[in-house]
């Protein structure tokens, strides 16, 4: 369910952003810029996860935090981009 969720909320946030950066000008170039920036920095705090054990010592733990990882990112862009 939890990542189903994530999905539904990922294709969310990624039509807001299609909308925005459509639209051209300052506020295109600055999500672009940002969503690289946050992508890359998700995915360098996740394996910094995954190395010090933080992500559990099973598949099962390790796929949940995993997905909760994301879904705070999601969530927050997902607001970020509703509000303005």
């Amino acid at each position: 369910m939890s990542a189903w969720t994530l999905g539904l909320e990922a294709s969310s946030v990624i039509a807001l952003r299609s909308l925005k950066i459509a639209a051209g000008g300052a506020g295109a170039t600055a999500e672009t810029q940002r969503m690289v920036t946050e992508k890359i920095g998700a995915a360098v705090s996740l394996q910094t996860l995954a190395v010090s054990g933080g992500l559990g010592f099973n598949p099962a733990s390790a796929a949940s935090k995993t997905l909760t990882h994301y879904r705070r990112k999601v969530r927050a862009n997902r607001r970020r981009l509703l509000r303005g």
